[in-house]
């Protein structure tokens, strides 16, 4: 019901079932976090306006207008899919038709995670398992390496998490658990979201 009734209200299509991105082995099946996921997330997890968040592995862009629509905060979708990057701009264009809002800070990138070149500003990061560990590897990395030569706080956000990314992140990685945002609803102990953040601001 929540798949029917956000779509609408955003004037988008993101709903669907699970669709493989293309034949390469790293990357995996696109599909959307259900809004009713973002909604308990978004009610625990603090954003302020001048945020910035990247969606790796965006698909149709749900996690862009979602964000878009409740905090105005710049999002940006990265997408190595084309048809799914096609279909993400056509949302947008649906989108601002009923947006109140200026759209110019939500935008999508046609390209590969670990080929993303992570802005100043960027400091929150969704991942939903769009890819392997390498690859999640070579993305934190860059992300690090931003934040090295850029200091700022910066959050990884990741949804229904594996187990590779999290031992990744906790024994090879700056960054600490800061946040559990489980799911009330589910009984799957893995329907969660863990937020990770490295403050280098001092």
């Amino acid at each position: 019901m929540k798949e029917y009734y956000y779509d609408k209200l955003l004037n988008i299509h993101t709903t669907g079932k699970r669709v493989a991105s293309n034949h390469i082995n790293h990357y995996y099946p696109y599909e959307p976090t259900p809004y009713q996921a973002l909604e308990v997330l978004f009610g625990q997890y603090e954003v302020k306006s001048a945020d910035q968040f990247v969606d790796f592995g965006c698909g149709l862009g749900r996690m862009n207008f979602f964000i878009h629509h409740h905090y105005h905060t710049k999002a940006t979708g990265i997408e190595m899919n084309e048809a799914f990057y096609h279909r993400a701009i056509e949302n947008l264009e649906s989108y601002r038709k009923k947006a109140r809002k200026s759209t110019d800070n939500i935008s999508f990138k046609h390209c590969l995670a670990e080929d993303y070149e992570i802005s100043e500003a960027d400091n929150r990061f969704y991942f939903f398992n769009p890819f392997s560990i390498h690859i999640f590897q070579r993305v934190i990395n860059r992300i690090l390496l931003s934040v090295e030569a850029f200091p700022r706080k910066v959050d990884i956000i990741l949804y229904y998490p594996s187990k590779e990314y999290i031992f990744y992140l906790e024994n090879q990685t700056v960054f600490q658990l800061e946040q559990e945002i489980g799911l009330p609803y589910e009984n799957n102990p893995n329907e969660r979201f863990l937020v990770y953040r490295w403050n280098n601001e001092e």
